[in-house]
């Protein structure tokens, strides 16, 4: 079989094919999680380097650009002291992209996965997104994708009703601004969950017609054989039950917007009403005259209405999309997801005045990590439910955090349940550069153990298993260390006291004594 002919392509020279197809291709690193929370959305681009040349990543480089805020003196280095000074180094080899972990840097997490040594990425992992984890506290994403045009003009939409710094974000402002600036109809479609009703009211907004209403319709929950009195209105006595007349939606929309949304689940028989409504603007309430109508109908849906032999007419799919946007899914603008969940944690914990909660420049360590690792699994979980499914993960998230970060069991059991991150970065895809080594624990620093304790709540089988090492090394480790203890050497009368301090909860009296709650269980036994 003779060879593909281009088995010889690098990777520089795959993008440069990419860059035929889509703007401006850049390998870019975004910042997902950063404990000043303000730096959440910057990037840096990882420069095209032949040869043996590396690039470093670290505490001290790149410098991370500034994301839409325009505030350039966030922008700089990590600058974080539990990023070591190289945490990692990228080479270009071919078609792939190496990543190496110096032996004596800071733990790095990749994809769901410990970083050992190095990984082989090549040009499809590269395009779906590669999340990393750096010293516990920052959370960043690799990527081969659209860089934002820096120079462009900002668009005048808030930043408020569309959050991300990414290239797809930045158009989808831009796309909605034009939409918005002219009288067309609009079709929106999506995945459920990406955004469709924020994007048809944020067209409304700022529109010439936003001080009139914008009449909100789920085209799925009306009966076909009640559609027409819904949609145009009915005249009084025009059917059994009409004692008085109907004001259809179109009317009640009068020199405003109407949002016809599921638009793709309308019935097939209302269809060509719908469609002369639209052409001609004029309806006519069943049983009553013709009326003109002066209005802007904007749609949605998550139908594929183009297939053939489907039941939606191709002249109203048509004359609904005289200006069409597409909204992706999450998983396909991943560089979003910090800036996102940061929003709807801060939004949620407003709400419900509890934003004491959230990281801040004056959290502690453990709870600056605590909340490192939440990014860092929604980064990998892949969102089916899409914004819909951050936002109401988010507001959970806020609601069972009364003292601590807590995830209650329906988001932990999803995100294991679902795979690591897009399939093509799940840990098992990744070509190790080197033989994985077993971490030893004399090369572990005192801050990486204490912090490793902490975040998992002391327990020595959770401990190991974020470390690499073996349960046995973190019990010999504690047990020689004079900052830390086991239950076994805790005094019975401290142990009493403290529990009484805590009217008998184990779980706030381990924290407190700094121990497993599992050991804690069982000495308490004993003692009974």
């Amino acid at each position: 079989m003779p060879e593909s002919t281009d088995a010889d392509l690098t990777l520089p020279s795959v993008v440069a094919a990419v860059a035929g197809k889509c703007r401006r291709p850049e390998l870019v690193l975004t910042i997902i999680f950063h404990p000043r929370i303000s730096r959440i959305g910057q990037s840096a681009v990882v420069p095209w380097l032949s040869g043996d040349k590396r690039w470093t990543l670290g505490r001290r480089s790149p410098a991370f650009g500034s994301s839409d805020s325009g505030d350039d003196q966030a922008a700089g280095a990590l600058d974080d002291q539990h990023v070591s000074r190289v945490a990692l180094e990228f080479q270009f080899l071919g078609k792939k992209l190496i990543v190496r972990r110096p032996a004596t840097s800071s733990r790095c997490r990749i994809a769901g996965g410990e970083l050992a040594t190095g990984v082989e990425l090549n040009v499809e992992q590269l395009q779906q997104g590669v999340p990393l984890m750096l010293g516990h506290v920052v959370v960043l994403l690799l990527r081969l994708g659209q860089q934002r045009d820096q120079g462009s003009a900002r668009e005048s939409l808030s930043d408020e009703l569309l959050r991300g710094s990414s290239a797809y974000m930045h158009g989808l402002r831009q796309q909605i601004s034009v939409a918005a600036g002219s009288d067309l109809d609009v079709l929106i479609r999506g995945e459920t969950g990406t955004g469709k009703e924020l994007v048809a009211a944020t067209i409304h907004s700022g529109s010439c017609r936003a001080s009139a209403p914008l009449v909100s319709v789920n085209m799925a929950a009306i009966p076909a054989e009640l559609a027409p009195a819904a949609l145009f209105g009915s005249a009084k006595g025009a059917f059994t039950g009409a004692d008085r007349a109907g004001i259809g939606y179109f009317v009640q929309a009068q020199g405003g917007s109407l949002f016809l949304d599921e638009i793709g689940d309308t019935a097939q028989e209302v269809q060509p009403q719908l469609l002369r409504a639209l052409q001609q603007r004029e309806v006519q309430a069943v049983g009553g005259p013709i009326r003109r109508v002066d209005l802007r109908v904007i749609s949605a849906t998550d139908a594929p209405l183009d297939e053939q032999g489907g039941s939606f007419k191709a002249a109203l799919r048509h004359r609904l999309g005289a200006c069409e946007i597409h909204l992706q899914p999450l998983r396909e603008h991943p560089e979003d997801i910090g800036e996102l969940l940061l929003y709807f944690l801060t939004t949620s914990a407003d709400e419900s005045q509890r934003a004491d909660i959230l990281p801040s420049e004056c959290s502690t360590a453990p709870n600056i990590a605590a909340w490192s690792g939440l990014f860092y699994r929604f980064l990998c979980y892949r969102w089916p439910g899409n914004v819909r499914e951050l936002a109401n993960f988010a507001r959970q998230v806020v609601l069972a955090s009364e003292h601590e970060l807590t995830l209650v069991d329906n988001i932990e059991a999803a995100l294991q349940s679902s795979p690591v991150g897009p399939p093509a970065v799940t840990s098992a895809h990744y070509k190790a550069t080197e033989i994985d080594v077993p971490r030893r624990m004399q090369d572990i620093g005192e801050d990486e153990f204490d912090l490793a304790l902490q975040h998992n709540r002391f327990e020595a089988a959770r401990v190991a298993r974020q470390l690499g090492v073996s349960r046995t090394a973190v019990y010999r480790r504690i047990e020689d260390s004079s900052r830390h203890r086991l239950v076994k050497e805790v005094p019975a009368s401290e142990l009493q006291r403290v529990l009484a301090d805590n009217h008998g909860d184990p779980c706030a009296t381990a924290l407190q004594l700094r121990v497993s709650q599992a050991s804690l269980r069982i000495r308490l036994r004993y003692l009974a």
